[in-house]
């Protein structure tokens, strides 16, 4: 397996929207492998093939409890613990949603960011398998959550353009102006706390 080069914004290849797989081939497993592979080298929970420069309708995600991570097995839901995981998922589809929820979110492509974002509490998921067969699930939860925002990836959208216009607006400025900041070296108390919450495994 290999370790992706991640895009960032404001690369205008993350704004591509990614065309359906005809069918799961050996290349394409293996192009999957390497997106998990790289979705934990970053400590993601979720990885677009949009966000490593592939522009197919492919998403992975595996958001279990971790060593020294924040999540605890039970504050997974039912339906989380349901969903057998790392998921890999190509061509994915919503067919239900409902109800709505907030996360902060955060993003492997927009790195040191971290929104409030609105997204709906439970979807029905339909997609094809790592080894080409259709599943279909429902969940909820932090799963319900990334799933939601790789889809969005793969729509050429960033969780960044689901704030108000005028948060979006003055984030996107910020990193076209000033780029990102070094998390080595933190600027002020604000985003050393930050930091020391250890929020890297939240990123989608």
């Amino acid at each position: 397996m290999a370790v992706l080069e991640i895009l960032k914004f404001p690369d205008p290849r993350l704004r591509k929207k990614c065309a359906k797989v005809a069918e799961v081939n050996a290349e394409l497993k293996k192009f999957a492998e390497d997106m998990l592979e790289t979705m934990y080298s970053f400590k993601g929970i979720g990885l677009a093939a949009a966000q490593v420069d592939r522009q197919i309708r492919l998403l992975v995600a595996d958001t279990r409890p971790r060593e020294n991570g924040r999540y605890k097995l039970e504050d997974m839901t039912e339906l989380e613990r349901a969903v057998p995981q790392p998921l890999v998922l190509f061509n994915p589809e919503i067919v239900r949603k409902e109800g709505k929820t907030t996360y902060d979110e955060g993003c492997l492509s927009v790195p040191t960011y971290y929104e409030t974002v609105e997204r709906f509490n439970l979807i029905e998921v339909k997609a094809l398998g790592i080894d080409g067969k259709p599943i279909h699930f429902t969940t909820d939860g932090l799963l319900a959550i990334c799933i939601q925002h790789e889809i969005d990836h793969l729509d050429g959208k960033l969780f960044i353009d689901r704030l108000s216009p005028i948060k979006s607006m003055r984030i996107k400025s910020k990193i076209k102006k000033f780029g990102y900041p070094d998390p080595s070296h933190p600027q002020d108390e604000d985003e050393l706390e930050e930091l020391l919450e250890d929020r890297e495994e939240h990123r989608l």
